[in-house]
């Protein structure tokens, strides 16, 4: 049988039984797509039947044509079948005409993710002196889960702050697809985020290079944070670098560095004077922000660098690479130890320099040898 639903009607569903199925092309299906639908553009009528698993099947295209004539030839073959009114345009029309999802979104900050999302951002923010009164801070949005999370934050902190301080929502383009950039753009305008975007050609520029060009680019992209905050007259940039980051930066300098570091939750820049760069998701969990994107049915660029998507064999060496085999290494250490994680993130916080061997401090190095027989 062949039913049709409405976007609003899809949005209230429980699609935990049902499977949903994108049988747009594949680019369009990577550009953006409803939450937890399956692209199915190869070969959709089989995709349906072999992962039909006895639930409800909702498929969907474009404007809902083509869903339409292939629901229809699968409801001809005895399967039950629904189709999305008006495809994947009808959805995004439907989100966007929604004027109460935005503060929707806000709301579930405040409650379903007030203890592990919006209590650890504020205690990052007191723990480490991140906000001072009569701060101008650019939140940077990158595009992806994480920066966008930290805009909604920031707005809502604005909503109740004791003390004065402004902030501006800036997105640095460093050469996005068109595709990437409508994605970020849609987003903001979703969430109620007035984002300004700064143009940049980094991805053109790190094209070229054969060794670790995402260290280059990230290098070259914080400099066009820094430079383009000032001109806003910002005196600080915040970045969306959450508590997995902080606890596999660690691992990587030890494993791969030879050294004790940490991904400070604030500094001074050292080239643009007066200037500093602040963590306040430090304390947030990955997975907390997985469950808020989930839950608010949302959808962010990923990788969206053009060197990466070129080149799916990455120098073995590379940053990118090596922070995968971290993750990988804390996840199987958790199967062992569940506390292995806040383990990792309290050893810089407990460092005991007489069992320390040696240590710099800025030029200066010092050993234990140094006061060893005073």
């Amino acid at each position: 049988m062949l039913s049709q639903i409405t976007a609003q009607q899809l949005s209230k569903l429980d699609l935990n039984g049902y499977l949903l199925f994108d049988i747009r092309e594949d680019e369009d299906y990577k550009k953006g797509h409803i939450l937890n639908a399956v692209s199915a553009c190869e070969s959709p009528t089989d995709i349906v039947k072999n992962h039909s698993d006895g639930k409800k099947i909702v498929i969907y295209c474009k404007d809902g044509r083509e869903s339409t004539a292939l629901g229809r030839l699968i409801s001809e073959q005895g399967e039950d079948v629904t189709v999305l009114e008006g495809g994947y345009q009808a959805w995004m029309r439907f989100v966007f005409r929604n004027d109460n999802f935005s503060a929707d979104v806000e709301k579930s900050i405040r409650k379903k993710f007030s203890k592990t999302i919006w209590s650890k951002f504020t205690s990052a923010i007191l723990e480490y002196d991140l906000i001072k009164e009569n701060d101008k801070i650019a939140v940077c949005i990158s595009g992806g889960k994480d920066s966008m999370l930290m805009a909604k934050l920031f707005q809502e902190l604005k909503r109740h702050n004791k003390y004065p301080f402004e902030v501006e929502y800036m997105v640095m383009d460093p050469g996005y697809s068109n595709e990437n950039r409508c994605v970020i753009e849609n987003n903001a305008k979703m969430l109620d985020v007035p984002i300004k975007i700064v143009e940049t050609d980094i991805f053109e520029s790190v094209s070229n290079v054969e060794k670790y060009p995402c260290y280059l680019c990230a290098r070259m992209r914080r400099g066009h944070l820094y430079k383009n905050a000032r001109e806003l007259g910002c005196n600080k940039i915040a970045l969306g670098h959450h508590y997995d980051d902080v606890i596999e930066t660690i691992l990587m300098g030890m494993l791969y560095g030879g050294q004790v570091q940490t991904m400070m939750p604030k500094l001074h820049s050292t080239n643009y004077k007066g200037m500093e760069l602040i963590r306040p998701m430090y304390l947030i969990r990955e997975s907390d922000i997985i469950r808020w994107v989930d839950y608010n049915n949302l959808n962010f660029i990923r990788c969206a660098c053009s060197v990466t998507e070129a080149d799916s064999n990455l120098n073995p060496g590379d940053t990118v690479s090596k922070r995968q085999e971290i993750k990988h290494l804390i996840a199987d250490l958790k199967k062992i130890n569940p506390q292995i994680e806040s383990n990792i993130f309290r050893s810089v916080e407990n460092v005991n320099l007489d069992t320390v061997i040696s240590y710099r401090r800025g030029e200066d190095r010092h050993s234990f040898l140094d006061d060893y027989d005073l």
